[in-house]
């Protein structure tokens, strides 16, 4: 393709539009994925996708349109146009973006080894290998799953306003779990990694995949934990997935534009925490999965400071959400892919570190939990839940024996409150994991965090 006779044909091509705004996200993707369950293989694939999505608005009305095929564009661009008219019409308001300087710009991905250039027999032949380690185990280890995937985009964005954006983008992530049973017992173990620049991430985990076999057989004979109030210390992968999870998705300011209760809560200005405590969400470390030099309007990335010292200063913005709360554009507008319209989503959402040490936190805590692992849950507007894989009780200030079906819940708000200690170690771990919202799932993010340590967290269990 001619990406260079494409941009100027974009960029004179927008600018005709009889409309207020216009732009389009053009995509090229080289795809290689596999999963192995078990000792079966049990799906290979290298796949190129191509297409593109319009936005137009008018006169408060939006039309989006995607497309699979350049020849389509004219025709796209028009139905996109005709839909925002109608819609508008019947709107008659005005909506509003954010002013951007426009920009032109060529982005590569940053350095690393590039997974494009490994061999799909040599991906299948490493994971081959972790998986034979899970399967030759032995003990009450069952069976194992582990997946890979990459993705490398070229993406070209332009608008009418004259932002040209040339982006080439790398994805790459891989899940790998040992699955133990024992009676009606299951128990797992993970491994997790992932990267925007490099495929060395997935070399040398043989470790780590032993490790969780370890776990796996070693939850089987955890003991069941005792529900109650617990001190929590909350391990980096823990903490960064409450970030990103309980208070991440509040600070989305599209959702906040459409729930009034939700923006007197998420009021500018409120105190959320203590002076030790700071969450922030960037776009600018290269390597992370929430690495993200333009979003998908073409702003460019930031930092985003969500709880500056306990307080809350910001959300995070697309053009939209900004020119209507009266707040400047944060560069968190994403799109899963060209088929989807960019709304606001996280990139990297970060606890930041504090001065408190392990030891620290482990010092005067008679009846405590430190929670190692994460293994999923959910929220619900400021109520979370989540559950832990790898936990253990700490009994007067001490580490103890390992306990499994951890279930943590609580109030964002209490718990933001109750956090006393926040570490020094930050860890800036990718996971496989993705994103999700508004049907566009996974979106790569990324969750860095300290250890911290939260009081009073109501943690389910056994009945004493």
């Amino acid at each position: 393709m001619d990406w260079r006779g494409l941009k100027s044909h974009l960029t004179d091509l927008l600018k005709k539009l009889p409309v207020d705004y216009a732009d389009v996200r053009i995509e090229e993707s080289e795809i290689s994925s596999l999963q192995f369950r078990g000792p079966e293989i049990e799906s290979v694939m290298e796949t190129i996708s191509f297409g593109g999505g319009v936005r137009a608005l008018s006169n408060g009305g939006w039309g989006f349109a995607s497309f699979n095929s350049i020849e389509d564009l004219q025709s796209r661009i028009d139905h996109a146009c005709e839909m925002a008219r109608v819609a508008g019409e019947r709107r008659n308001e005005k909506v509003e973006l954010a002013p951007v300087e426009p920009v032109q710009d060529t982005v590569e991905p940053p350095e690393g080894w590039n997974p494009a250039g490994v061999s799909l027999s040599d991906k299948i032949n490493l994971f081959a290998d972790y998986n034979r380690i899970i399967l030759n185990y032995g003990g009450d280890i069952v069976s194992s799953s582990v997946g890979y995937g990459d993705r490398r985009t070229r993406l070209l964005f332009a608008n009418s306003e004259g932002t040209c954006v040339d982006q080439t983008k790398i994805d790459l992530q891989g899940g790998i779990a040992a699955i133990a049973t024992r009676g009606s017992d299951t128990q797992t173990g993970h491994v997790s990694f992932g990267s925007s620049a490099d495929y060395s991430v997935t070399q040398g985990l043989e470790d780590e995949v032993t490790d969780a076999c370890e776990t796996a057989c070693a939850l089987l004979d955890a003991q069941m934990i005792q529900g109650g109030d617990y001190m929590v210390i909350a391990s980096p992968r823990m903490a960064g997935i409450f970030a990103h999870e309980a208070f991440g998705h509040l600070s989305e300011a599209d959702d906040l534009m459409e729930k009034e209760r939700m923006r007197e809560m998420m009021k500018l200005g409120r105190r959320f925490g203590g002076e030790i405590l700071n969450i922030y969400d960037t776009g600018l470390t290269p390597g992370a999965r929430g690495y993200l030099p333009y979003d998908d309007e073409g702003v460019p990335a930031s930092r985003a400071d969500l709880i500056r010292e306990g307080v809350l200063v910001g959300r995070l913005h697309s053009r939209r959400s900004a020119a209507r709360m009266g707040e400047e554009p944060t560069g968190n507008a994403r799109a899963l892919s060209y088929r989807h319209p960019p709304i606001c989503r996280m990139r990297n959402t970060c606890i930041g570190a504090g001065e408190a040490s392990f030891e620290d936190m482990l010092d005067g805590v008679k009846k405590g939990l430190y929670v190692v692992t994460p293994q999923g849950g959910q929220t619900d507007d400021e109520m979370f839940t989540f559950m832990a894989g790898k936990s253990y009780l700490i009994e007067d200030g001490e580490v103890g024996p390992m306990v499994k079906d951890v279930t943590l819940t609580g109030n964002v708000f209490q718990t933001l409150q109750d956090i006393d200690m926040v570490g020094h170690d930050v860890l800036e771990w990718e996971s496989a994991g993705g994103c999700g919202k508004g049907e566009q799932s996974p979106l790569p993010t990324s969750e860095w965090a300290p250890h911290i340590r939260i009081q009073n967290v109501v943690v389910g269990g056994e009945s004493e």
